[in-house]
């Protein structure tokens, strides 16, 4: 079995996809504690952290700056439109947390390889070089810094 190719992102778009990065980590940090058995208010109280911090930021640059490269009508955009929905949802659900943190998981993850394996590449595709330079522009590649309050995914940290 082959290894697939790594997709050659252009460099405007590397700073979100670093970010991407970050949220298949959160997905990951979701999935290890659970199954270290953290509590559930443990977990809720990260993600709750990292969408507010990360997340929606997120969100709003992709939506303002990225999205309108293709056109507010474009599939693809749409369903982009409709998983960022989805999640603001999820992320802000207060009830059936341990199923929540669960499909936030899923959804998340699904959700950052749809853009990265199709929405991306398809705006590398069709993007000029003045759009190009405006995301270079407003979006700037920042460390992430984490939120070490309460590592619970780490080694013998339950």
């Amino acid at each position: 079995m082959s290894t697939p190719t790594p997709i050659k992102r252009i460099e405007a778009l590397k700073p979100l996809s670093r970010e991407h990065h970050q949220g298949l980590l959160l997905a990951w940090k979701i999935r290890t504690g659970f199954a270290k058995g953290i509590a559930v208010a443990r977990i809720k109280a990260y993600t709750d952290w990292f969408y507010k911090e990360h997340l929606c930021p997120h969100f709003e640059i992709e939506e303002d700056l990225i999205f309108p490269i293709l056109g507010e009508g474009h599939k693809l955009v749409s369903t982009a439109f409709i998983q960022h929905k989805k999640l603001r949802q999820l992320f802000t659900k207060k009830d059936n947390l341990k199923e929540t943190l669960q499909e936030i998981e899923k959804e998340l993850t699904n959700h950052i390889r749809f853009e990265e394996r199709v929405l991306f590449n398809e705006i590398q595709n069709v993007a000029s070089k003045r759009q190009l330079a405006l995301i270079e522009e407003i979006h700037q590649t920042q460390d992430f810094i984490d939120n070490t309050n309460d590592p619970f995914w780490i080694k013998g940290e339950a």
